[in-house]
């Protein structure tokens, strides 16, 4: 299974839209349009394809834990 894969089951088993992503992503400290997403979840074969790589999906699942517990306390 791809990490693109993952991130697309993720987003429909947490019924997340694009924005929902991104703001994810931004409370992991990390920046992307909606252009770039988009292209994270189109099929291999479509003309503007990107993989997701193992920072991203990272990124992704520390945001969803800062999202959901909040940040660690230092």
């Amino acid at each position: 299974m791809t990490n693109n894969e993952i991130l697309k089951k993720l987003r429909i088993a947490l019924n997340l839209k694009d924005t929902d992503i991104i703001e994810i992503l931004k409370l992991a400290d990390f920046e992307i349009s909606k252009s770039e997403l988009s292209a994270l979840f189109r099929s291999e074969d479509q003309r503007n394809y990107r993989e997701c790589g193992d920072q991203i999906l990272r990124r992704f699942l520390n945001g969803l834990i800062i999202r959901n517990r909040g940040k660690k306390a230092d």
